[in-house]
């Protein structure tokens, strides 16, 4: 997900995606516990996407 496209975005949508983004990464996390994780980096690029959509909200709310 690129910050462009979620500058583009809402701030009620940046929430809803943030909601997204945070339900996926605890489903990664349970999936890694049980050993049922095939790619461990999805991760890490979930939590990166978590940053950048948060990065937006604080501009737009600034």
């Amino acid at each position: 997900m690129k910050a462009k496209e979620l500058r583009e975005m809402s701030a009620e949508q940046l929430n809803a995606k943030l909601g997204e983004l945070k339900e996926e990464l605890f489903n990664l996390r349970f999936q890694l516990a049980i050993n049922q994780l095939d790619n461990p980096h999805k991760i890490t690029d979930v939590k990166h996407d978590i940053a950048r959509v948060m990065t937006v909200l604080r501009e737009k709310n600034a």
